[in-house]
């Protein structure tokens, strides 16, 4: 699974402290910081501190023992001014309403930066889905399928895996609405499996931006890839895909890690020998000769860390004692705001999610164009589009980086906002 966001779920690492700031007030902070440095209409910013709309459903199901069970879902539609919503769904006991907010916030960010046709949302149901079964997680996707027929479309909104979904739920989710709409209709949601009209390429996408934005960070400040020494925390599909890609480019990527633990190798770890958590779950340490505790990870004296597990992983705590040069942020909000702050006063550049894992909605977006013309294209074509919006939203990122003398987050948000705006005052507020 690879997600739209928001990141590198499955290869997930879970320690580390974490602090109160909520998605949605992490958000809405960093709308209220970017606008500072742009000459916006308020009235625009107002605008965008709140969602078009949110959408609670509840779902129940039958399990396998006969009883039934009702789970709480949410899809939250950010703004759509640049074109339908877009954004994964989650499945996890902790989905909530104000984080599917903030969630898609990030979401409309994203493929602002990215200056892909869409606008943001996220959605998802409260549940534990390790504790389903397959015959009750699909049952559970049909039924929210149907909760969101009306709200969702090729037009409309365009979900896509992210935590505790795949390839097969997005699947399941748009045989159920085919059904319902009596036609078949692969458009409606992207990271299907290539055989239902999904694209070649989009597992890896995430991964792939990470690594090659990390390419153009070292050039850009003037270091080869070659010889590089690399951190990956969290071996899903964004840190995996990320650190073999990085590996087969000459880097050295010194430590990967899941929820075990993490294996340390400081003459360089052959990732291709290494499982990542779809391929053989949690195997990471069982591979290792030498094991480091997660924290540890972060802390390494490294080139580049890539945080690809949860959120909030570096924070007021840890920040101090991050020993890398450069952080490339491959999960959404690995960095609290007092970490940022911290970590920018010691000089290390940090760059952001929105740019850095955009692949995944970026091939989401080449998924839907392939299945509004039913056209699929080649994985080569998949990989070289890529990274051609890639090197795009990287030099218009750089080019506000180097004229604003800003940080890195702050320059990603000054493009993605300054479109955004653009497009409201071109269309205008209806009465």
């Amino acid at each position: 699974m690879a997600s739209e966001s928001n990141a590198a779920e499955n290869g997930g690492v879970e320690e580390g402290a974490t602090e109160p700031e909520t998605a949605l007030e992490t958000a809405r902070r960093q709308l209220d910081h970017a606008a500072e440095y742009l000459s916006l209409d308020q009235r625009i910013v107002e605008r965008l501190r709140y969602p078009k709309k949110v959408h609670e459903v509840t779902i129940p199901i039958e399990r396998d023992g006969g009883s039934v069970e009702v789970f709480t879902g949410y899809r939250a539609q950010h703004d759509s001014v640049r074109g339908p919503y877009k954004g994964g769904l989650r499945y996890h006991p902790e989905v909530t309403r104000d984080e599917c907010v903030g969630l898609g916030m990030w979401m409309t960010w994203k493929c602002a930066v990215m200056d892909l046709p869409f606008g943001g949302a996220k959605g998802g149901v409260a549940v534990d889905p390790k504790a389903l079964s397959a015959d009750e997680k699909e049952r559970l996707t049909r039924r929210f399928a149907q909760e969101l027929r009306n709200v969702i479309g090729p037009k409309q909104d365009i979900p896509a895996p992210d935590m505790g979904t795949d390839s097969q739920t997005m699947a399941w989710l748009m045989d159920a609405y085919s059904m319902q709409e009596g036609e078949t209709i692969p458009g409606v949601v992207t990271g299907k499996p290539p055989v239902v009209g999904g694209s070649e390429g989009r597992a890896e996408a995430p991964g792939r931006s990470v690594a090659i934005v990390t390419k153009l960070a070292r050039e850009f400040y003037d270091h080869d890839l070659e010889g590089t020494t690399v951190a990956v925390q969290g071996y899903g599909s964004v840190g995996a895909n990320a650190a073999r890609l990085l590996d087969g480019w000459g880097a050295t990527v010194v430590a990967v890690s899941d929820v075990n633990g993490a294996m340390y190798d400081p003459s360089g770890i052959d990732t291709s020998s290494v499982p990542s958590h779809e391929e053989e779950p949690e195997a990471v340490t069982e591979y290792a000769e030498t094991v480091i505790p997660n924290g540890e990870l972060l802390t390494l004296d490294v080139d580049v860390l890539i945080p690809a597990a949860l959120g909030n992983v570096i924070t007021e705590e840890n920040a101090d004692a991050v020993g890398a040069d450069l952080v490339v942020e491959g999960s959404n909000g690995p960095t609290t705001s007092t970490a940022d702050a911290t970590l920018t006063e010691r000089g290390i550049p940090i760059v952001p999610d929105i740019l850095a894992n955009a692949g995944g909605v970026t091939v989401s977006y080449f998924e839907w164009l392939q299945d509004i013309n039913r056209r699929s294209w080649s994985l080569e074509r998949v990989n070289d589009e890529l990274e051609t919006e890639m090197r795009a939203a990287w030099n218009a990122v750089r080019h506000e980086f180097e004229r604003r003398d800003v940080t890195w987050r702050d320059a990603a948000y000054i493009v993605a906002l300054s479109r955004i705006a653009e497009a409201h005052e071109a269309r205008g507020l209806w009465p």
